[in-house]
């Protein structure tokens, strides 16, 4: 398969490709893929989903290179010295940076209060109020796009700066990725045309309403931007000769913490970010809809893909190896 044949792949998909907008790929430094579909463009942006999350991770790190965060062991209550914790409630002193980012928080619901949070005035705060419960701390993996809130209320009373000005002036500016602003809405029906929505966005960053922005989901990216945070990885946190992040931090990043079950493929799982392979190293950020930033150390190559929303698509570290990757070998733009 050549460049002409994966463009029409994927434009004439009906299946698992038939979402996405754009594929970005970088190898030893240099771009050697880019291609679009479905009316956007190279610069366009689209809700890269739970690729948010991994992105909060490097924004963590970048904090306690900068001395704002102790650690990954510093406990959460201590960056809300205000918040009143719930009578009766003690699990939710012992809960650590860590326990978030390695989702083996406990959370005192079943299944997450996405109404409840999502129409409270303060989503860190409504976040705050689920976290703890009288199990205690287990280490059980729970997948909690809702608890991650809390990393963007600790980045932001940790470093007195909005988490987006953060973002701005610390990853994305130093990596060449445009500056970005909050979505600014946050109502029912606006919420559902963000998620949904299969056209093009600005580079925005959905917020609640008190301009915190949501750490689970809600970045918008293109695929060059996500590919540009993945070779960030595989340059060991440097950007030309300038250190973004320490490698210390992401060699523990993406280093597996914690193995999934079935239904997370049995990957690794280190601070929210996936290992897909046991023996190889590949690491990615994945998101609903395929959005994904694909890092492999053993080719030096990383990758970023947006899709609109598309539920149940699990297959697109798969894609990009089998389809993807041989159309770049020898291919420079």
């Amino acid at each position: 398969m050549n460049k002409n044949e994966l463009h029409s792949h994927v434009l004439n998909s009906t299946g698992n490709e038939s979402n996405i907008c754009q594929i970005c790929v970088m190898k030893d430094g240099r771009t050697v893929y880019e291609d679009c579909w479905r009316g956007f463009k190279t610069h366009d942006a689209a809700n890269v989903m739970s690729v948010t999350k991994g992105v909060m991770s490097l924004l963590t790190g970048i904090s306690i290179d900068k001395g704002y965060i102790k650690d990954v062991d510093q406990k959460v209550i201590d960056f809300f010295p205000g918040y009143q914790v719930k009578r009766g409630e003690k699990t939710i002193y012992d809960v650590t940076l860590r326990h978030l980012l390695t989702m083996t928080a406990p959370y005192k619901y079943r299944s997450e209060p996405w109404k409840k949070v999502c129409t409270s005035d303060d989503w860190t705060k409504a976040a705050l109020d689920l976290l703890g419960g009288r199990a205690g701390i287990t280490g059980e993996f729970k997948y909690a796009t809702l608890g991650i809130q809390i990393l963007s209320g600790i980045i932001e009373s940790a470093s007195g700066m909005s988490c987006i000005d953060f973002a701005n002036e610390f990853l994305f500016a130093p990596l060449g990725i445009p500056e970005h602003r909050i979505h600014g809405d946050s109502s029912k029906e606006d919420q559902f045309d963000y998620l949904m929505s299969k056209k093009p966005r600005d580079n925005e960053w959905y917020s609640d309403p008190k301009a915190t922005v949501t750490a689970g989901w809600g970045l918008c990216l293109s695929a060059g931007d996500m590919a540009k945070l993945g070779q960030l990885i595989l340059d060991n946190g440097k950007y030309g000769d300038k250190i973004i992040i320490s490698g210390q931090y992401l060699s523990d990043m993406i280093t597996p913490h914690i193995k999934l079950g079935k239904m997370f493929g049995y990957m690794g799982y280190g601070y929210l970010w996936y290992k897909p392979y046991d023996d190889r190293e590949v690491y990615a950020a994945i998101g609903d809809g395929g959005n994904v930033i694909y890092v492999s150390k053993e080719r030096n190559i990383s990758a970023g893909v947006t899709g609109t929303f598309k539920p149940a698509i699990f297959d697109r570290v798969d894609f990009i190896e089998k389809y993807v990757l041989p159309v770049t070998e020898g291919c420079i733009i």
